[in-house]
């Protein structure tokens, strides 16, 4: 499985010279690799049909138990499936679409990296490394998305994708890191063997809350859902690929991946219903107000993902089937509608529904693609849509039964209303553009090539297939993914005809309802858009004003802290620390204070202490910076010498080398520096200030050392060095060794820090200008120590 994400992206790194090469060609020769997987991976289909599982590990960080891990069961064989299956269409697709575009190299370079790392995402076993693809689909998906960068809409677009997903990334990655440290394992497929410990734990609602602000941010959950549609200004290929089987349902895939982990608990199935739910109407609210043939399917999308998240929360036999079914149909059919409404704009020169008409005679055969697809997008019978919609009606319902009656009905009723929307989206994408009068187009309009219609043709075959053969369909993905959702094997049963039931009820009522409002859909959109007047809803305005406010928060910080004056870095820098330090003992209850016996000290150890209160006061007042760097040097030299009192000569002849360089080195500089005649000593107002940090500092530091000293003293690590100095170091002296040896990277740290400094104050000593320096008066604001 390594192999295979490999290969691609390095099928992505070729994938330029092949294009650029052979641009009629490019498309055709570059699916060649996702071909191939997918014919690989359909391999495993017999063995995960008959309940096995494949596992494959490769040690990456072993110290930090971080593996290249990948697990293959029902659920990512089927995702893997439709990744590499569906990308295989659309690379073809691309090369028709994008013909003679100059970055088309490009673009497939992007496209196939994206494929890679969604394959890792479905593939990956370990939490890091699913960590790793999932942002690697993020950043992959905003080259996609801004692929048109000289088009400001496309850039904000892909920002805002990014932006969304990212954020929701980090946040999940914290729970996902929580999950692993309580279930001792960062395993998902043995995280799911610790579900009882994980759902008992004190961090399970923490944990289940990170988790699902990432996996809601990815899938374009209610209130994350407003990035989806805006992605619609990437080139139609990527919209298809992105909402039919990758990157939005890379949130739906975890969900259904930590269903067994972290599912089954009264806040689980509440959350994911009532989300799934509402995600859902929303979602179809919003397209059937649009007229733009992409902007509808993008909101369907919504739709499709906030039923499969409401299944998901569900979690009972017929919800896990419904998902399984409900997973492939819309990949199938949004696939295929993606594409088809690509091949339609890019004959006609247009997407809007008001501007189509009578396109049936002149393209024939995406009609009959787009045809097939939205049959099973409004869920009529034999498609696989239609099984979906049935056997979704099929859980809500039974949700009565399972004790949780009134948010059953409600889901319910959601789903109703949200099918028939659905059914009026199949509508406008399919009856208003092929059926009815001819409308004169931009574009003089006929069949699209074959590159354009093979993938809609395809996949709206495999769609009616699919549900025609449903008996195939149970066996080998159906039962599988059932089983990975559940966490154990299912019994399932798919059927086009079960009786008279309610659900069949229910898909009646949605058929009659739906066509009724697509008769009536031009006054149905008028109202709805009156009502969101009226409501005042705009989440993409919202979104803006979030960022306005974020860019002005960052202003006003940036303008307070980074004023420019060294003074002011060193004020807020101290006076950030004392804060945190003493909030956090103040929070703990960290203020000790020793007993005496451990104060007491030689009076030579008492007269130097005075002196140091003596050299530090000298600094204090002094109104030279010489006579102020000479004072400190004194207190060095001083704690040096109370090194040495009390047994520590190597830290003393350290402290004495550090000291007597730091004088002369300072010295040299002030030395060589302009003289500033014009300084003054800060007013009492900064000079009060300054007192208050600098006292506050030094009592929280002074704190901090009482603290320390009394506490027991670990010896641990003093025998650890000790008895391996000289096995290890090859060094009888202790101090040596660590600094050079345990500490070697760290020693060798902070000598570059050293050098560097060096370097830059020797480049500005050689910047300034040259010749007889008169003084160099600086601001008022300077001089009196006051921001300007």
């Amino acid at each position: 499985m390594l192999s295979a994400i490999l290969g691609i992206f390095a099928w992505a790194l070729v994938a330029p010279i092949v294009a650029g090469r052979s641009p009629k060609l490019g498309g055709w020769i570059l699916a060649i690799v996702p071909a191939a997987l997918t014919v690989w991976f359909a391999g495993f289909v017999p063995e995960i049909a008959a309940g096995g599982v494949v596992r494959e590990v490769v040690p990456w960080i072993p110290g930090l138990d971080v593996n290249l891990s990948f697990y293959l069961d029902g659920l990512s064989l089927t995702f893997a499936l439709m990744v590499c299956g569906i990308g295989t269409l659309i690379v073809i697709y691309c090369g028709g679409y994008l013909h003679g575009d100059p970055m088309l190299p490009r673009f497939f370079l992007y496209i196939l990296a994206f494929m890679a790392s969604m394959l890792g995402v479905v593939l990956a076993d370990n939490v890091i490394s699913l960590i790793v693809f999932w942002e690697l689909t993020s950043v992959t998906s905003f080259l996609l998305i801004g692929y048109l960068h000289d088009s400001p809409k496309s850039r904000r677009s892909a920002l805002q994708a990014l932006l969304v997903t990212s954020l929701g990334g980090l946040v999940m990655m914290a729970g996902l890191i929580l999950l692993g440290i309580v279930g001792g394992s960062f395993e998902l497929s043995e995280l799911a063997g610790q579900s009882d410990l994980l759902r008992e734990h004190p961090l399970y609602l923490a944990i289940l809350i990170l988790i699902l602000v990432g996996t809601f941010t990815k899938s374009a959950q209610f209130p994350f859902h407003f990035w989806l549609p805006n992605a619609m200004d990437a080139p139609t290929p990527v919209s298809a690929y992105l909402h039919s089987a990758t990157m939005v349902k890379a949130g739906v895939y975890l969900m259904a991946r930590l269903a067994p982990t972290l599912g089954g608990t009264e806040v689980w199935i509440y959350t994911l219903v009532s989300f799934g739910a509402f995600t859902s109407l929303l979602g179809a609210i919003l397209a059937v107000r649009q007229t733009d043939l992409k902007r509808i399917l993008a909101y369907t999308t919504i739709t499709a993902l906030g039923q499969l998240t409401m299944l998901i929360g569900i979690g009972s036999t017929y919800a896990v089937e419904t998902f399984a079914v409900y997973l492939l149909a819309h990949a199938c059919y949004k696939g295929a509608l993606f594409m088809g409404v690509g091949a339609i704009d890019h004959e006609t020169g247009t997407r809007e529904v008001g501007q189509l008409g009578g396109l049936l005679k002149l393209m024939p055969v995406t009609a009959a693609a787009v045809g097939l697809a939205a049959m099973s997008n409004a869920g009529l019978p034999p498609f696989l849509g239609f099984l979906g919609k049935e056997f979704m009606y099929s859980s809500t319902v039974g949700m009565a039964g399972d004790g949780m009656a009134a948010l059953g009905w409600i889901a319910t009723l959601a789903m109703l209303a949200s099918n028939a929307l659905m059914l009026v989206t199949a509508g406008l994408v399919f009856v208003k553009p092929f059926l009815g009068p001819k409308v004169e187009t931009p574009k003089h309009a006929h069949e699209a090539p074959v590159s354009l219609w093979l993938g809609p043709v395809v996949l709206s075959a495999v769609g009616l297939g699919l549900g025609v053969f449903h008996g195939v369909l149970e066996r080998l993905f159906v039962a599988p993914v059932a089983a990975s959702l559940a966490g154990q094997a299912v019994d399932v049963h798919i059927y086009l005809w079960g009786g008279f039931t309610t659900p069949l009820g229910l898909s009646i009522v949605t058929v009659a309802l739906g066509a009724a409002l697509y008769v009536g859909w031009s006054r149905v959109k008028a109202a709805l858009d009156g009502v969101a007047r009226a409501l005042g809803y705009d989440s993409d305005g919202g979104w803006d004003r979030i960022l306005k406010g974020l860019v002005g928060v960052a202003w006003w910080q940036t303008r307070v802290i980074q004023s420019g004056y060294l003074r002011h870095y060193v004020m807020f820098t101290i006076g950030f620390t004392t804060v945190a330090i003493g909030a956090t003992m103040v929070i703990h209850r960290a203020f000790t204070m020793p007993s005496v016996s451990v104060l007491e000290a030689p009076y030579t150890a008492w007269v130097l202490a005075l002196t140091v209160i003596a050299a530090t006061s000298a600094a204090v007042v002094a109104k030279s910076r010489l006579v102020a760097i000479l004072s400190l040097g004194v207190v060095g030299v001083v704690i040096a010498l109370i090194f040495l009192l009390y047994g520590a000569p190597d830290v003393a002849i350290t402290q004495f080398m550090v000291e007597t360089l730091v004088v002369i080195i300072v010295a040299l500089v002030l030395a060589r520096l302009p003289r500033l005649t014009a300084f003054q000593r800060p007013s009492r107002r900064s000079a009060a200030r300054d007192a208050v940090i600098s006292i506050a500092f030094g009592a929280v530091v002074t704190a901090v050392m009482l603290a320390v000293i009394d506490l027991p003293i670990p010896l641990d690590l003093s025998e650890y060095f000790a008895t391996r100095s000289y096995v290890e170091g090859f060094g009888r002296n202790v101090v040596n060794v660590i600094l050079v040896d345990f500490r070697a990277v760290d020693t060798l740290g902070e000598i570059l820090v050293v050098a560097t400094a060096g370097l830059g104050a020797f480049a500005l000593l050689k910047a300034r200008p040259r010749g007889k320096m008169p003084g160099t008066a600086l601001p008022q604001t300077e001089r009196t120590g006051e921001r300007p």
